[in-house]
């Protein structure tokens, strides 16, 4: 009888709080994953690594990340613990990404400014970064299906954690905007200074939310009721048999792919390319994300099928390619264009972002090990 309860319990609709506490579980990755693609290339080359040793840094923390997707899924689905999981994730995203952007701690305890030690110091930050945003990653994306039954919770959840992405973003780039609007960079310390405060205040923001996820948050149950176990053990080769898992891999690769590039290089290009202001590197990330989370309001209340999700998604990718041949074609003299080229990106992103998300809400099982073998294609 009580089990019978505790099922009926999973079946009813999530209340707004708890909607709310799973939202917030994901800020500190997003918040230091939207400065991760945007600055750290900029950050690193901006105090004297050469573009190959910065692009060694990059390079490392993803090849990280594609074997830590991996094992975290597989052994979340095995032993569950999700908040565990998350919590440890989490303390190695906030350390890692403040020794990163910190600076080079070994070159201060050894005395050194050598490249070498900076670049293999850098690197193994970004590699222990990328493993505890993994584990987080993973284990808060999963645990959806195992906080309730109820598929109108399950969107609800998808869309409170995407709200809170959008916030997380456009957050970043408002301290972003203050800090190199308010303080200069002349020289090597100033520099670090700026992306040092930018970096401590989003851990903080980002920490303060995954405090509330974990007090608000209760352990999800290993099964829930009627649908049977929720760690069902399922080889990961039994993907890769699966047609559905390339089809859903390709999209995934091709919307990660021109949102990851266009995140890491737009500041590249804005202030070497087009020399504008500082400012800029912060002003033109934030229209596009501005622009992004309008488009995903309003299409929010579109009713989805296969021929709209296929037309909307490729709308967004004919977009990017105008938007791409623009940016190819834009001169330095006609830089203030590239406000304009940034609203279309934005909507662009939107359009590719919303459909993949709508997708996936129907196409992609709710195993860990599922997401995890999907997310080793963006490493």
């Amino acid at each position: 009888m009580s089990n019978d309860i505790e099922d009926d319990s999973f079946t009813m609709p999530l209340g707004r709080w708890s909607v709310f506490y799973y939202g917030v579980g994901h800020m500190l990755n997003d918040i230091t994953a939207a400065c991760w693609f945007t600055y750290l290339l900029l950050f690193l080359t901006d105090i004297g690594l050469s573009p190959r040793n910065a692009a060694t840094v990059m390079l490392s923390g993803q090849i990280a990340d594609g074997f830590a997707t991996i094992f975290a899924g597989e052994l979340i689905d095995r032993f569950g613990h999700f908040k565990i999981w998350h919590g440890a994730g989490s303390i190695l995203v906030a350390v890692s990404f403040s020794s990163v952007f910190g600076g080079c701690l070994p070159c201060k305890i050894l005395a050194t400014c050598s490249s070498t030690v900076e670049t293999i110091s850098y690197s193994t930050f970004a590699a222990i970064f990328n493993v505890g945003w993994a584990a987080t990653q993973v284990s808060h994306m999963s645990m959806v299906n195992c906080i309730t039954l109820n598929s109108t919770s399950r969107v609800v959840l998808a869309s409170c954690r995407n709200a809170f992405t959008m916030v997380a973003n456009l957050s970043l780039y408002g301290i972003a905007l203050i800090v190199f609007d308010v303080s200069s960079a002349e020289t090597h310390d100033d520099i670090e200074n700026q992306y040092r405060w930018i970096a401590y205040v989003s851990i903080f923001i980002g920490c303060c939310f995954v405090g509330v996820f974990h007090l608000g948050t209760k352990e999800p149950r290993s099964k829930i009721g009627v649908q049977g176990d929720c760690h069902a053990r399922i080889s990961w080769a039994y993907w890769f048999q699966k047609v559905l898992y390339y089809q859903v891999a390709l999209v995934y690769v091709l919307t990660r792919l021109v949102l990851n590039v266009s995140q890491a290089y737009l500041a590249f290009y804005v202030i070497n390319d087009l020399r504008m202001a500082q400012s800029a590197k912060a002003l033109i990330p934030a229209i596009i994300y501005i622009c992004s989370f309008i488009v995903s309001v309003v299409l929010q209340g579109i009713a989805w099928n296969g021929q709209r999700l296929k037309a909307y998604y490729s709308a967004g990718g004919i977009l990017w390619m105008f938007c791409g041949a623009a940016i190819f074609l834009l001169t330095r003299s006609l830089s203030s264009f590239i406000y304009a080229i940034s609203i279309f990106i934005g909507i662009a992103n939107a359009l590719m972002t919303v459909c993949w998300k709508f997708y996936s809400l129907v196409a992609i099982p709710s195993s860990a090990m599922f997401m995890s073998i999907l997310r080793w294609w963006i490493a």
